[in-house]
């Protein structure tokens, strides 16, 4: 006799909340039945073996088919079965979960267990009706005779005794009709439900099957054929024994699954038991895919739990300085008492971020210490994004990412070194760690401020990157060690003595020096006497830490207010220079200081590397002063 029941008062509307808010993606309802199904078979399995005899033990699988005359798909399961009282508490009553209850009662009895329920089997049912207008649910348990349940999702549900031969439970969706929103008649087909599994249900532990089409060749023609398959792996590469799996395997799941065709450069196969437990395997590519630096790139790893695909790319897994980090991670701790599309709310995501995180960045430091050409590789590709990770963040993430840094120098121009290896080569009474900055490393060896260091034999970090020197500067130091730029007025440290001659020639040269800075104002905010040149004449350098190429780089990112951004620029003047005596001699006329001055400016611009405002004038300029010359 069918029995007529009706929901819970709330439950329609309850209902419509789990279907239009708490899922957001309508393919889902097969990975949640087909889970069911595991939940189901897992309590099944269990009994079989703390039970006497009660339930024999069997082998689980789960059996889909579809119907596209009747409309139908069909998942079927021989686990452990519901009673008349389960299908009301479990499918009549919205958010009650079966699998919830099973586990409570085993805890209360203190029975040890080895469960992989995934949960929430009330929620994970009704996502059924995002495709189907009635789900029909024919179910039988070892105790009860088999029942059918039917329900259009709305305001009750029927529940009458049936026929059914085997414990399990066998659930019918009959398919809307497609609509102008909506295509439900693509889930009728093989190739869709296969695609389905192998996304979401891969790694279930029990067979999902189902009869596929097959072909092959009989006296030269083409023959068609039935034929069951098992649509999923089940064991997931990731939780079995590092040991049993090799490079080239890991390689090949890599480029399977990201669709790279190169090997990654370093994979990462993790396990951890604790307080929180998972499984992750994550890759550092080989090189950088096209999009990593526009702001449609996604960053993010694969969210499974207990095998089950949860998100494709879950962002508050990763920080964004290891965005280039491709993987997944899989965990039997998430608490699924909502929904599996939640999980990323999850407090425990936190706990695995930051354990994520330590081990991706002391898998990195391990690799620059042992293989730098590798590493070296890595930097090449990924290199910018760490550095920005430590400008971005103000600095706050200098103490993780700090070691990770590796530059050219002014004495290893032809490979990389780390500041732990430059602080530990400064020279005995070096304060600084010095660096400078410019467009590419040729050009940046060929400014003039560096000659006095390569006399001196001090070595400095060569910046050819924008977002180097911007890193730096929110770094300040190195474990207690100043960075310095030495195009700053005050990098080069100078002798009493040596700077009591600075001063001596100084005041003897006031008129000659306050005459070009006033013919400069606008451009300098300084003229100065140099201690660091060598043999270029003149140089320009800054005051307050921002050089010229960080002035030109903060002027192109912003257009509007350019002209408010401008580095403390003072020329100096190499008072060893045979330009500086002839000069000297002629301090007192200001008219040829001042047609001076502004070819000086230039030569300084063009020593940096820089473009000239007027080209045309300083041709002039050099032209009358050469024709003077030859008077």
């Amino acid at each position: 006799m069918k029995e007529v029941l009706q929901f819970q008062a709330e439950s329609k509307e309850l209902l419509s909340l789990m279907i239009n808010s708490i899922y957001s993606n309508q393919e889902i309802f097969l990975r949640e039945l087909i889970s069911n199904a595991s939940d189901a078979i897992d309590k099944y399995r269990y009994l079989s073996v703390s039970s006497e005899g009660k339930y024999p033990l069997r082998d689980g699988e789960i059996f889909l088919s579809f119907d596209k005359k009747k409309r139908t798909i069909t998942i079927q399961d021989n686990g452990i079965g519901m009673s008349k009282e389960d299908l009301v508490n479990n499918l009549g009553t919205i958010a009650k979960s079966g699998s919830k209850d099973f586990v409570a009662k085993l805890k209360e009895a203190k029975e040890k267990q080895d469960l992989n329920i995934i949960g929430q089997f009330g929620v994970g049912f009704y996502s059924a009706f995002m495709v189907a207008n009635e789900v029909e649910v024919l179910t039988k348990t070892v105790d009860s005779p088999a029942y059918l349940f039917s329900s259009s999702g709305e305001d009750s549900f029927t529940i009458e005794e049936a026929e059914k031969e085997d414990v399990g439970t066998t659930i019918t969706l009959h398919l809307k009709k497609k609509s102008k929103e909506t295509d439900y008649d693509k889930y009728l087909s093989e190739y869709e439900l296969k695609d389905l599994v192998k996304k979401y249900s891969d790694y279930v532990r029990y067979p999902i099957k189902m009869e596929v089409t097959k072909y092959k060749t009989e006296n030269e023609k083409e023959v068609e054929y039935k034929e069951i398959e098992t649509l999923n792996s089940m064991t997931p590469i990731w939780k079995k024994n590092r040991k049993d799996v090799s490079e080239e395997e890991l390689n090949e799941f890599y480029k399977r699954t990201y669709g790279d065709y190169e090997d990654p450069l370093l994979s990462l196969f993790i396990k951890v038991d604790g307080k929180v437990s998972y499984n992750a395997l994550l890759f550092i590519p080989s090189h950088a895919p096209y999009d990593l630096y526009s702001d449609s790139f996604e960053k993010g790893l694969t969210l499974y739990s207990r095998g089950i695909f949860i998100k494709d790319k879950c962002p508050e897994l990763l920080p964004d300085y290891l965005k280039f980090t491709k993987g997944l991670v899989d965990s039997d701790d998430f608490n699924l008492n909502v929904s599996r599309e939640l999980l990323q709310q999850s407090p425990i995501l936190k706990k695995i971020s930051e354990n994520i995180e330590k081990k991706i960045l002391a898998k990195l430091e391990e690799t620059k210490v042992n293989d730098m050409p590798k590493y070296e590789k890595f930097w090449q590709s990924f290199g910018e994004i760490i550095k920005y990770g430590i400008y971005s963040s103000y600095g706050f993430n200098k103490d993780k990412l700090a070691s990770l840094l590796i530059f050219h120098s002014l004495k290893n121009d032809d490979k990389y070194i780390s500041l732990d290896v430059y602080k530990d080569n400064m020279k005995k009474d070096q304060k600084f760690i010095y660096y400078v900055s410019g467009e590419n490393l040729d050009a940046i060896k060929l400014l003039p401020q560096i000659e006095k260091y390569k006399k001196d034999d001090i070595d400095v970090l060569l910046f050819d990157k924008k977002v180097d020197e911007f890193a730096i500067m929110m770094m300040h130091d190195y474990k207690e060690v100043e960075f310095k730029l030495i195009s700053d007025e005050s990098a080069h440290e100078v002798s009493k003595e040596e700077q009591e001659k600075i001063d001596v020639i100084t005041t003897d040269n006031k008129r000659l020096l306050d005459t070009i800075k006033d013919e400069l104002k606008g451009q300098v905010d300084d003229v100065i006497i140099s201690t660091k040149l060598v043999d270029a004449p003149v140089c320009l350098s800054t005051k307050g830490g921002m050089s010229l190429e960080m002035e030109k780089t903060l002027q192109e990112e912003s257009l509007e207010n350019s002209e408010e951004i401008k580095a403390t620029k003072v020329l100096e003047l190499n008072p060893n220079h045979e330009l500086f005596n002839a000069l000297s001699t002629k301090k007192d006329d200001d008219d040829l200081i001042k047609e001076y001055a502004s070819l000086l400016y230039d030569e300084a611009m063009l020593l940096e590397g820089r473009e000239i405002s007027d080209k045309k004038a300083f041709i002039q300029k050099l032209n009358d002063l050469l024709i003077k010359a030859y008077k």
